[in-house]
């Protein structure tokens, strides 16, 4: 009887609470997808709203980096999860993709009864109640909030892998496919972090 209260309270809890989940990285040709998924009761994402979290391509670094500290305070809980540059060429961006969001999801203490996901592509392996929003990271905060996670934490990856893999400029691309880095790619060639598929596709290698 008490398991059924508990039960019972876990879903109300639930109910009560916004769980959002977003990735970052999908589209980089270099180091791995990051994916982070935060919940928030109302009051707390209240709080979150007012302090100017919005979806991570919209803030400043300066911004994302006064945010990060906040949003792991005042969220319930949360968690972080990413697919390597080997599992993306291996599997495809999105089967990649995906295992990061279920990584991440596994961080969690409880399932959630309702899961927000940002864009329009379902999360296939999860057999819980998902929608997806698209542009959902500017409507939700919970989205919002773990697009500011991944995106930190990403773009910190990115900047100590600067000192291992010097002369690519991944501390100014952050591993995206940007002419300075094509260029470079021509000139000194693929690392073992960069995404061979993604490549090929720009006929890299």
């Amino acid at each position: 009887m008490q398991e059924k209260k508990g039960e019972d309270l876990q879903r109300i809890l639930n109910k009560r609470s916004e769980v959002g989940l977003d990735e970052v990285g999908r589209g980089a040709v270099f180091g791995p997808v990051f994916s982070a998924v935060v919940v928030l009761n109302q009051k707390n994402k209240s709080i979150l709203k007012q302090l100017g979290v919005n979806d991570s391509k919209k803030l400043t670094a300066k911004k994302r980096n006064f945010l990060l500290p906040k949003i792991l305070f005042f969220a319930s809980d949360y968690g972080i999860g990413q697919s390597s540059a080997q599992e993306i060429d291996k599997l495809g961006i999105r089967t990649a993709t995906e295992i990061s969001m279920i990584r991440a999801l596994k961080k969690l203490k409880d399932q959630p009864s309702e899961l927000l996901i940002d864009g329009p592509l379902l999360l296939r392996p999860w057999k819980g109640t998902q929608k997806n929003i698209i542009s959902g990271d500017s409507k939700f905060t919970s989205i919002a909030s773990a697009s500011i996670i991944a995106k930190v934490f990403r773009d910190n990856l990115m900047e100590r892998l600067e000192k291992k893999y010097s002369g690519y400029s991944i501390f100014k691309n952050k591993g995206y496919g940007t002419s300075e880095h094509f260029s470079i790619i021509k000139e000194k060639g693929i690392t073992n972090l960069h995404r061979k598929s993604f490549l090929k596709k720009s006929h890299l290698i």
